[in-house]
C-alpha cells in the first residue's frame, strides 16, 4: 500500500442500535487499497456488526459509510457486490447440494463483476478446491467450506474484501498459508478488512488494527502498539471498560 494512497472506504460515527443497544456507538475508520485492516476487540465489542453494515447486510442509523467517494449507508448487499464490496461469514452457508464448481458459477453469474475475475479453475487450484470441485459442498469439512465461502467472494472481483473470522479453526500450516493468500490479495491493489480473534494471525497479516471496544475505536494502529496500551489492555484483561 502506498502511505499516500486515499482511503476506498471511509467510515465515521458510525451508529447501529438493536432495540435500545447500540452495538456501534460513533465508530470511525477507513481502508486504502492494498491495506489490510484488523478489526479486534472482545465479544460484543460490534467487530461483526461493524463489517454486517459496511457490506449492506444491515443499514446504519447513524453515521456515514462512503465506498470510493459515494455514501453506501442502506444499500442492499447485492448492489454493494456489485460496486465491488464483498464479504465471507464466520459459519459459510455455501448451496450444500450444489457442487464446488457450481457455488462458484453462482457467484460469478449474479456478482457482475466489473473487471474480469480469476478463471474459477484457477481460483479453485490457488484456495485447494480443485480436488472437489466436482463434489457436493455438504461433503466438504469446515476449513474447505472456509475457502468456498472466500473464493465465491473472489468471483465477483471485489476491490474490498470483508473477512469475518476466516482463519477460525485452522491449523498452523493452514494460517500460514491462508496468511498469504490474503498478503498478496492486498499487494494486488485489494484492501481487505479483517475481524478475527486469533491476535498472532492478525499481527502477522495486518498493517493496521483497529481496537474496538462497547462500539466505539478506542485505539488505531499497529497491533505491538496496541498491546501496551493501558486501555487496549482494560478492555482485553478485564475492568470498568471491558464487555
Amino acid at each position: 500500500m502506498s502511505p499516500d494512497a486515499a482511503p476506498i472506504l471511509n467510515v465515521a460515527g458510525l451508529v447501529k442500535r438493536f432495540g435500545g443497544f447500540h452495538a456501534l456507538d460513533g465508530l470511525s475508520f477507513h481502508v486504502a487499497p492494498g491495506e489490510i485492516l484488523g478489526l479486534v476487540g472482545p465479544n460484543g465489542s460490534g467487530k461483526t456488526t461493524a463489517i454486517n453494515v459496511v457490506s449492506g447486510l444491515y443499514a446504519p442509523d447513524g453515521g456515514e459509510v462512503r465506498f470510493e467517494g459515494q455514501p453506501i449507508g442502506g444499500l442492499a448487499s447485492h448492489r454493494l457486490v456489485h460496486r465491488g464490496i464483498n464479504r465471507t461469514f464466520q459459519v459459510p452457508k455455501p448451496f450444500m447440494s450444489l457442487t464446488v464448481r457450481e457455488n462458484v458459477d453462482v457467484a460469478l453469474a449474479y456478482g457482475r463483476a466489473r473487471t474480469a475475475p480469476p478463471p474459477v479453475a484457477q481460483l479453485l487450484e490457488d484456495y485447494r478446491l480443485g480436488e472437489v470441485a466436482a463434489r457436493p459442498a455438504a461433503d466438504l469439512n469446515s476449513a474447505q467450506q472456509k475457502m468456498l465461502d472466500l473464493v465465491r467472494a473472489l468471483a465477483t472481483a471485489p476491490r474490498l474484501l470483508l473477512l469475518d473470522e476466516l482463519a477460525a479453526g485452522l491449523n498452523p500450516a493452514e494460517l500460514d498459508w491462508i496468511a498469504q493468500r490474503i498478503k498478496a490479495l492486498a499487494a494486488a491493489g485489494m484492501a481487505i478488512i479483517v475481524v478475527e480473534h486469533l491476535m498472532g494471525f492478525i499481527e502477522q497479516i495486518t498493517d493496521r488494527v483497529i481496537v474496538l471496544n462497547a462500539g466505539r475505536d478506542i485505539f488505531e494502529g499497529k497491533l505491538a502498539a496496541a498491546v501496551k496500551e493501558p486501555q487496549v489492555i482494560e478492555v482485553f484483561l478485564g475492568g470498568e471498560h471491558a464487555r
